[in-house]
């Protein structure tokens, strides 16, 4: 099958790489019906973490080609979503919704999912069936299920949106436009994009935006404060990963407010005494989507939400390499690549 290999920062190939097979019982192989390629991945891309000859992706949707003895949640032949962890869905941190700290946990992007066919390991607490096989134009907001919607979801649930509040977005990835999509499905009252590109202001409004903050850092925060009486959001989703834009959502969260994050953080240190002032609450992590997905998954497919509209590029799995780039050079948002 072919697949995307990344050799090292900014070198990304797609090359034959040996199909998945059934490893233990508990697998199933899937064919992608399309897959993506995520913010996260341009670290690595950047050079921010090593790499060397790593098979890339963890997002995927398809169809089930094969499944080990033991899995009885899904079929050959049905059209399934997973996280971008695998989990046994079982485990007491699963139980209790927290399906990306399994015990048992599988990172999907250890195997690769930006290719032709994927293995999933526990099949069973991984994957969820759709009610038949999908219409092609909802394929982009199924595979957005998998990790960007839910992350997003996640740092709204966790950010505590919902009636009455008043929400602010730091980053305008697809992670962040899809967090204000969550507030407002969630039933925020008024959403804040931090965002200083049109064509994601754009999005962020038709997703559910009520205004608009293109000040970053410190700057960004008073323009907040200014839209808030001097109090500072109820909830502040911070989904970008670096010091400034966790600073930023800490200093835009008001006391007693909630901060949900899950930007992957690289090179991020909080200052206890900052934090002690600050009086807020602070949740967030690798994002539990298993946990959403069955809810996500009927939303979709009864077409109440299009998260698959975050994709802005559609390129073949063969061009990967300039997908990646698009990405790093933001001439695209997030980018999906067909099989």
């Amino acid at each position: 099958m072919r697949g995307v290999i990344m050799y090292g920062p900014g070198d990304v190939r797609v090359v034959d790489r040996e199909s998945p097979t059934i490893l233990e019982p508990t697998d199933a192989v899937i064919k992608l019906a399309a897959t993506c390629i995520c913010g996260s991945d341009l670290w690595p891309y950047r050079g921010a973490e090593p790499v060397d000859h790593a098979p890339m992706g963890h997002e995927y949707a398809g169809v089930v080609t094969e499944i080990g003895s033991a899995v009885t949640t899904v079929a050959v032949g049905d059209f399934v979503v997973g996280s971008f962890w695998a989990s046994d869905n079982t485990c007491e941190i699963c139980q209790a919704g927290y399906q990306s700290y399994c015990v048992h946990r599988v990172l999907m992007g250890t195997i690769g999912t930006q290719a032709e066919y994927a293995r999933v390991p526990l099949a069973d607490g991984t994957l969820v069936a759709t009610p038949g096989h999908p219409d092609a134009d909802l394929l982009p907001s199924l595979l957005a299920a998998s990790d960007v919607l839910g992350t997003g979801w996640f740092a709204a649930v966790a950010a505590e949106a919902g009636p009455g509040k008043t929400v602010a977005v730091v980053g305008d990835g697809a992670v962040g436009l899809l967090g204000i999509l969550a507030a407002r499905q969630l039933g925020a009252q008024r959403i804040i994009a931090m965002s200083r590109h049109a064509d994601r202001q754009e999005l962020a409004r038709r997703f559910g935006a009520t205004d608009i903050v293109q000040e970053r850092g410190d700057d960004g925060v008073a323009m907040v404060k200014e839209l808030t009486d001097g109090l500072g959001a109820h909830s502040v989703i911070e989904a970008v990963g670096t010091q400034e834009s966790m600073q930023q959502a800490i200093r835009a969260t008001r006391p007693g407010g909630h901060t949900g994050f899950v930007g992957v953080a690289h090179g991020v240190a909080l200052d206890g005494l900052e934090l002690f002032g600050a009086g807020i609450h602070l949740h967030g992590g690798a994002a539990p989507v298993r946990r959403f997905l069955p809810d996500l998954l009927r939303l979709i497919w009864d077409r109440t939400i299009d998260p698959g509209a975050v994709f802005d590029l559609t390129l073949p799995l063969e061009d990967a390499a300039e997908g990646y780039r698009a990405m790093h050079e933001r001439r695209a948002t997030k980018v999906l690549l067909t099989l």
